[in-house]
């Protein structure tokens, strides 16, 4: 169990939100089991197989990444209209199965994007390589963009790029904090400092609870960066999905930054 949606979901349950999943399987999947106690509601369209993940790591923590499975593509046909006009809005794709163009349906939503599965192609043998994405028509209807400076790193003109094309873009850079960037200006942010035990998921934690904050902060961002850095830090002192804040650490986070901000 894991990607964006696995991590973002308990994130969204964990703030007070209501929340809809809209994915894609293999028929009688188990796995989607583990997001059952977070959401209200959920559409999954049927697929030969689950998107699945092989990541491999040598001694030095790089690591090589293939893909096993891709489940099938999520249109804009594929949204139930009451969806449409959701309030928040997270795009997370993991294979390029988000079709960008459901970027455009949200008219009246706050949309956010973890742009990592747009940024992977893969060879005959399933070896994840980086492909360059940036479309500027579908990037005029997404709101907030988040990546990480690895997401990147083969291309890292993309930071300028996306910073002038959405009104909001987080780039994180895991201990180091991150580059919160508002029409194009750059504002750092930092991030607390805890024992790292796995940190995977961190960077989908810090999507969800970017997207999960704002109506609690009154949209101001830098407190919002805040608060989603300090629980994308918290989930590294857990493994895996045992690393998703709890509704008392959520509060925590929001009781740290709201004290800062008097």
């Amino acid at each position: 169990m894991g990607g964006t949606v696995s991590y973002a979901t308990p994130v969204a349950h964990a703030f007070g939100h209501d929340v809809r999943v809209l994915t894609s399987a293999a028929e009688n999947e188990p796995l989607l089991a583990g997001i059952e106690p977070f959401i209200n509601e959920k559409v999954v369209l049927p697929a030969e197989s689950t998107s699945t993940f092989e990541n491999l790591y040598d001694n030095h923590g790089h690591r090589t990444q293939y893909i096993r499975g891709v489940a099938a593509p999520i249109t804009v046909a594929d949204v139930p209209d009451d969806w449409k006009d959701t309030p928040l809005v997270h795009l997370a794709p993991l294979t390029g199965e988000v079709d960008p163009n459901l970027a455009h349906l949200f008219k009246n939503s706050t949309v956010l994007l973890t742009l990592q599965g747009w940024l992977r192609r893969w060879g005959a043998d399933g070896r994840v390589y980086f492909k360059r994405w940036f479309d500027a028509d579908v990037l005029k209807d997404i709101d907030i963009v988040v990546f990480s400076e690895e997401d990147i790193a083969e291309a890292p003109d993309l930071e300028a790029a996306f910073a002038g094309a959405v009104p909001h873009l987080f780039v994180t850079r895991a201990e180091r904090g991150g580059t919160y960037y508002y029409k194009g200006q750059p504002h750092a942010y930092t991030t607390p400092q805890f024992e790292e035990v796995n940190s995977t998921g961190a960077g989908d934690v810090f999507a969800g609870a970017v997207l999960s904050a704002m109506t609690q902060l009154d949209g101001d961002m830098l407190a919002v960066a805040q608060v989603a850095a300090y629980l994308g830090a918290t989930a590294i002192t857990r493994p895996w999905l045992e690393g998703v804040p709890t509704p008392e650490e959520v509060q925590t986070a929001l009781t740290l930054v709201r004290k800062t901000k008097i």
